[in-house]
């Protein structure tokens, strides 16, 4: 409505205008040597705006037909653009399919109507991957590395082939390019991990494990590569300070601590002891006690908090039957049999203190066989076992030697994993 109000004001203003000229009349006259012109005002003035608009449509002219090749330029541009950007599309299909070759055929079309574009050269190395052709996707992944726009694109792919073909070196590398070219990005971060873990570098896997990840297993592994003996201590501190019940990490935090303080030693040996009864936890303990009577007198002190545990039984047991004191051993081992927590451990042992009782006498062998039967059927020892596949290790490692897993490795029974 504006607009055709300011249209009526503006025909009447030029009417108003073009009436004014007529009442005021006038000439315009042009002499030229002997030639005259004379020309009265309202035509005059008609005249000039005539030449100009024809002047104007002349000139609009020439310049629409200058303007058509840039319009046919940019029509063609568009068009490549709309078919490439369809070619695109059909290459994400044929890739989503896992048909090689149609995706090859799609990318090749998009490139030469694109151009070498991030999204193309990134279509490409997809599809050769696909087709099996890491060398071509090697190409287009060191083409997007030389963009600076998407440089991060290209060293994530070399880095992954690197990997896949266990080129550590090479992996180590492109590892630390990527990282210069996304700093702090999550997925560069999990394949820095990925590539500790595979290269046994444990304190890098350590630094990059998440929250979650099998922190006391790595800094213990750590620990035992390091050769500075401070640096050894900090991280076997680490580890048990990780997990407390984790027996070779207080294992080894203990021994450290051991050539300065074994008062120290023996508390954090105490405190594993109580998270998770262990075996070797025992050993360790009465290691410095070579005394038989003065080793059952370390055992109480050690299992007073959980004297009721069947490996605190156990340990009392051994070392009991060890000093000859055959009534104590039999009561610990008899309430593992009677609370249904004996394994065969137990039940060895039973065997092993009728002999120490009553010699190699018939009523002894005939216990003897009693027991062994029991040990027969009871449960076996707990063992170190992979979580992952179930494999089963004479002693703790960082990683389990049938599947490669790292940190799944724990101290379980027959019949059970370990958690993790």
């Amino acid at each position: 409505m504006r607009r055709a109000l300011m249209v009526l004001v503006a025909l009447a203003a030029i009417t108003a205008l073009a009436f004014w000229f007529a009442e005021t009349g006038g000439t315009i006259e042009v002499q030229v040597g002997e030639l005259w012109i004379g020309v009265g005002l309202p035509i005059a003035v008609l005249v000039l705006v005539g030449g100009f608009l024809l002047a104007h449509g002349v000139l609009a002219a020439l310049a629409a037909m200058r303007r058509i090749p840039a319009r046919r330029r940019a029509a063609r541009a568009d068009r490549r653009r709309s078919d490439g950007d369809a070619a695109v599309t059909r290459a994400l299909v044929a890739l989503a399919a896992g048909t090689p070759d149609a995706a090859r055929v799609e990318v090749r079309r998009a490139r030469h109507l694109l151009g070498d574009t991030p999204q193309t050269l990134l279509l490409a190395a997809e599809a050769a991957r696909l087709a099996g052709r890491e060398d071509m996707a090697a190409d287009a992944f060191k083409a997007l590395a030389d963009r600076p726009d998407a440089r991060f694109l290209g060293l994530r792919g070399l880095l992954r082939q690197a990997m896949q073909r266990q080129d550590w070196e090479a992996a180590h590398r492109l590892a630390k390019e990527a990282d210069a070219a996304q700093p702090g990005a999550a997925w560069l971060r999990e394949e820095r991990q990925l590539l500790a873990l595979r290269t046994h570098d444990w304190r890098e896997a350590l630094a990059l494990s998440p929250p979650g990840g099998p922190r006391a297993a790595l800094a213990l592994a750590a620990a035992e590569q390091e050769s500075d003996p401070s640096r050894a201590a900090e991280l076997e501190k680490q580890a048990f300070a990780a997990d407390p019940e984790f027996a070779p990490a207080a294992i080894a935090h203990a021994k450290r601590l051991g050539t300065g303080s074994a008062r120290r030693a023996r508390a954090v040996l105490e405190q594993a002891w109580v998270a998770a009864p262990h075996p070797d936890i025992g050993v360790a303990w009465i290691a410095g006690t070579p005394a038989p009577l003065a080793r059952v007198k370390a055992v109480e002190d050690l299992v007073h908090r959980n004297a009721d545990h069947p490996e605190s039984r156990l340990l009392m047991a051994r070392v009991a039957l060890d000093a000859g004191l055959t009534g104590r051993a039999r009561a610990e081992l008899e309430a593992l049999v009677a609370a249904d927590a004996a394994d065969r451990r137990a039940f060895m042992l039973l065997a092993e203190l009728e002999e120490a009782e009553h010699g190699d006498t018939a009523d002894a062998r005939a216990a003897q066989a009693r027991w062994l039967r029991g040990a027969a059927n009871a449960p076996g020892a707990p063992v170190w076992r992979c979580a992952a596949c179930g494999a089963e290790h004479v002693g703790w490692k960082a990683e389990c030697t049938s599947c490669g897993e790292v940190g799944r490795i724990g101290w379980s029974a027959p019949g059970s994993l370990p958690a993790g």
